[in-house]
C-alpha cells in the first residue's frame, strides 16, 4: 500500500517526516498547497489513500485514481470538500480525523470573543493610521456565553469561559452533561445570551441553522463568536443585522466562501474582527493531527 499527502504546508510536511516510523507505509508528501482538483489523478497515482488537507474532492476526480480506496481527511468537516457518500459508492472510505485540535480552537474561539468585546481590531486600524480611535470594550466577566454544539471544542470553550468567570449555557442537537454548564434549548440559548459561539459540525442538518429567525431572537447587540463553518450560519443576514446593530460584532474564523473574496461585504464592516480560518493552526494540534492520519493509515493496512 501508499499513501499520499496531497496538499501538505511546509509545516505539515515536516511533521510528517518527523513523525512517520520506519515500520510505516510509503507516504509521498506533495508540497503542494494550491492544488487544483484536476491535479489529483496524476499526484495520487496509483496510491491506495489520500491524505487530505484543504482541496476539494469532487467523485469524478477521485473516480480517476485508479486505486483509490480510503481518504484521510485532515479534520471533521469533510463535506465542505468531498461527498462522502458519493465516494463510498465508489468504494472509497472517507475518514475523518476528530479532537486533534480542540484546544486550539477553544482557544482561538476566546480570543476572537476578547477581542470582539474590547474591539481590539476597529482600534487597532486606528492607531496604525495615526489616530487614537478609543471605544467603551464589554466587561465579560459575569456575562453569558451560549455556545451553539457541545462537543470536544465547546467543553474545551466552556472550560475556557467558567474560568474567566462568566456563565456557560448550551445546546446541543443530542443530550449533553458537563460539569458548571446549563443546558438549554437553542431559543433560550439564543435569547438568553451576550455572546454566542459557535461548535458545529457542517452538515444537511447544520447548514444555514443561524438563519434570519434565530437572529431576530438574539439579544439586541449581541457578540457572534464563528470558528466551526461558515455556511452554518446565513452569512447574508449575519451581514444584515451587524449593519443594523442586532449583532454589535462578529468574530469569525471562518466563512461561507473561502479565501474571502476581495472587498466582501464583511471586509467593509467595522464591528467584525476577521481571522483567516486558523484556528487549528498550532503545533501541539499539528502533531495530534498527523499522528492520527498516521494512526489510520496503520490501522488500515492491519486490517488488510
Amino acid at each position: 500500500m501508499r499513501a499520499v499527502f496531497i496538499d501538505a504546508s511546509d509545516m505539515h510536511a515536516a511533521v510528517t517526516d518527523r513523525l512517520r516510523l520506519p515500520t510505516d507505509i510509503d507516504i509521498m508528501v506533495n508540497r503542494n498547497i494550491d492544488i487544483t482538483p484536476d491535479e489529483i489523478p496524476a499526484v495520487v497515482g496509483d496510491a491506495d489513500i489520500a491524505w487530505i488537507d484543504h482541496t476539494g474532492l469532487p467523485t469524478d476526480i477521485a473516480s480517476q485514481c485508479p486505486n483509490l480506496r480510503h481518504v484521510v481527511f485532515m479534520g471533521t468537516g469533510a463535506r465542505s470538500y468531498m461527498n462522502p457518500e458519493e465516494l463510498a459508492e465508489i468504494g472509497i472510505q472517507v475518514h475523518i480525523i476528530k479532537g486533534y485540535g480542540d484546544t486550539a480552537v477553544a482557544e482561538c474561539a476566546f480570543g476572537l470573543m476578547w477581542a470582539a468585546a474590547k474591539d481590539f481590531a476597529y482600534m487597532d486600524r486606528g492607531v496604525r493610521a495615526g489616530g487614537w480611535p478609543r471605544r467603551d470594550g464589554l466587561q465579560l466577566t459575569g456575562k453569558t456565553v451560549g455556545l451553539i454544539g457541545f462537543g470536544g471544542i465547546g467543553a474545551e470553550m466552556a472550560r475556557l469561559c467558567l474560568g474567566a468567570g462568566m456563565r456557560v449555557i448550551a445546546w446541543n442537537r443530542s443530550p449533553k452533561n458537563h460539569s458548571g454548564v446549563q443546558f438549554m434549548s437553542l431559543d433560550e440559548v439564543l435569547m438568553g445570551s451576550d455572546v454566542i459561539s459557535v461548535h458545529l459540525l457542517l452538515n444537511d442538518e447544520t447548514r444555514g441553522l443561524i438563519d434570519r429567525e434565530c437572529i431576530q431572537k438574539m439579544r439586541d447587540g449581541v457578540l457572534l463568536i464563528n470558528t466551526a463553518r461558515g455556511a452554518v450560519v446565513d452569512e447574508p443576514a449575519m451581514i444584515q443585522a451587524l449593519v443594523s446593530g442586532k449583532i454589535g460584532h462578529a468574530a469569525l474564523d471562518v466563512y461561507t466562501t473561502e479565501p474571502m473574496p476581495a472587498g466582501h461585504p464583511l471586509s467593509q464592516l467595522e464591528n467584525v474582527t476577521l481571522s483567516a480560518h486558523s484556528a487549528f493552526r498550532t503545533q501541539e494540534a499539528s502533531d495530534n493531527l498527523i499522528e492520527a492520519a498516521l494512526a489510520h493509515c496503520r490501522r488500515i493496512v492491519a486490517e488488510g
